[in-house]
């Protein structure tokens, strides 16, 4: 077996079932869940229809490169969101959501043949996939607290010479998960400039850009073209998850470093992750559509309009730049006690903010917090918000 399996940690989700494991909740309270960032609005029209029109594409089988239509309609929607030019056929690839994505990608840029063992640097807390595709790369992670008294932001000047001198590749996730936090023009000019001095690739996770609150967040590539760069060491990580409400179709694009796409798509080839011919014929319709896009990003700020002024009497809260998550500072300061007796009293699951991160540097970041994912329809997470209120001032 590859040896590098005894390194992976349990994913959060299963150590939150852990957490609430011989806990009975009130039998007289429904369950709200928001501890899984799964989208829950409807899956658009659009799509499906798309989809159901496309089974034909069932009996053939597909490129991994993709059609030509896709990555056209994937740079198409690049260019009005970001105004970017990209060249589709060199500088585009679908995949099969970002998760997928991101873990390949971490296969094909690291090299571990070197006489010193390679860093990924990921910010912390983070989307464990960036720890478990480093770990089976053969690589070390090496993880950047994102706190409070930095805007949430990993605080790049604070990793050491020696670590960087190692560093192939660094994770940034902008809208962020957990705390929603955006990168400025400044974030990534920093960032581009210790790319430049040490060569590392960056691998840009947005896969959560599209759920705002009117300012559409900053993308890695656009920073690119602000600050008169190109994609040289740059790929973004994008899907249609969160953006058109369709975890289930598996679908999204990387963009950015031709050179680097080029040894992706021979890795991808070879893994098998091609996409359905019907899965890309409803992802088009996805990325030539903004309407439905609209109308998932007003229900989600009418959640946040409803919940945010509740929470905050009795949590220290802000709204997010952007995503769909709260990142709010339990009462007491103990975020893994505080869920466990939440789920017994209320019936409510919030996630844990220290499973979601890891002790580095003498704190875990997420400690303390808990991730609020406003997924469920707008009554269920007033009704949640009520109880966590409820709940907080009892315990008070």
């Amino acid at each position: 077996m590859n040896p590098n399996l005894a390194l992976l940690q349990p994913y959060p989700f299963q150590r939150l079932r852990s957490l609430l494991a011989g806990v009975t909740p009130p039998a007289g309270l429904s369950h709200v869940n928001l501890s899984i960032g799964e989208p829950k609005h409807p899956t658009p029209t659009v799509v499906k229809e798309a989809l159901v029109g496309a089974l034909d594409g069932l009996a053939s089988y597909p490129a991994t490169l993709g059609s030509d239509a896709l990555r056209a309609a994937c740079a198409g929607w690049a260019e009005r969101r970001y105004g970017l030019t990209l060249d589709p056929l060199r500088e585009v690839l679908p995949v099969n959501g970002s998760r997928e994505a991101l873990f390949a990608f971490v296969q094909t840029v690291i090299d571990a043949s070197g006489a010193h063992k390679p860093v990924v640097i990921s910010p912390n807390p983070f989307y464990q996939i960036y720890e478990g595709a480093a770990l089976l790369a053969g690589a070390e992670p090496y993880y950047v607290n994102c706190l409070a008294e930095n805007r949430f932001q990993p605080d790049w000047n604070a990793v050491p010479e020696a670590v960087w001198r190692r560093t192939q590749l660094v994770f940034v996730c902008s809208p962020g998960n957990p705390t929603g936090a955006v990168m400025s023009l400044a974030d990534w000019q920093n960032l581009f400039e210790l790319s430049d001095r040490y060569g590392f690739v960056i691998a840009s996770d947005e896969c959560y850009s599209e759920i705002h609150f009117g300012q559409p967040p900053l993308g890695g590539l656009q920073a690119a073209k602000q600050l008169g760069r190109d994609f040289r060491r740059l790929v973004m990580f994008t899907s249609l998850s969160k953006r058109s409400n369709a975890p289930g179709l598996r679908s999204g694009f990387v963009a950015g470093d031709a050179a680097l796409l080029e040894n992706f798509l021979l890795y991808r080839t070879y893994h098998g992750s091609a996409m359905s011919p019907s899965i890309q014929t409803a992802s088009i319709a996805a990325w030539n559509d903004e309407e439905h896009v609209g109308a998932n990003r007003a229900a989600y700020a009418a959640k946040f309009e409803a919940v945010h002024a509740k929470l905050a009497e009795a949590f220290a809260v802000s709204l997010p730049d952007a995503s769909f998550y709260l990142w709010a500072r339990v009462p007491g300061g103990d975020d893994q006690t505080f869920a466990r007796a939440l789920f017994a009293e209320e019936h409510v699951t919030v996630l844990p903010g220290s499973l979601l991160a890891r002790d580095a540097h003498g704190v875990n970041p997420g400690a303390g917090y808990i991730r609020i994912a406003l997924v469920a329809p707008l009554a269920e997470c007033v009704e949640a918000a009520e109880r966590l209120v409820r709940f907080a001032r009892r315990h008070a």
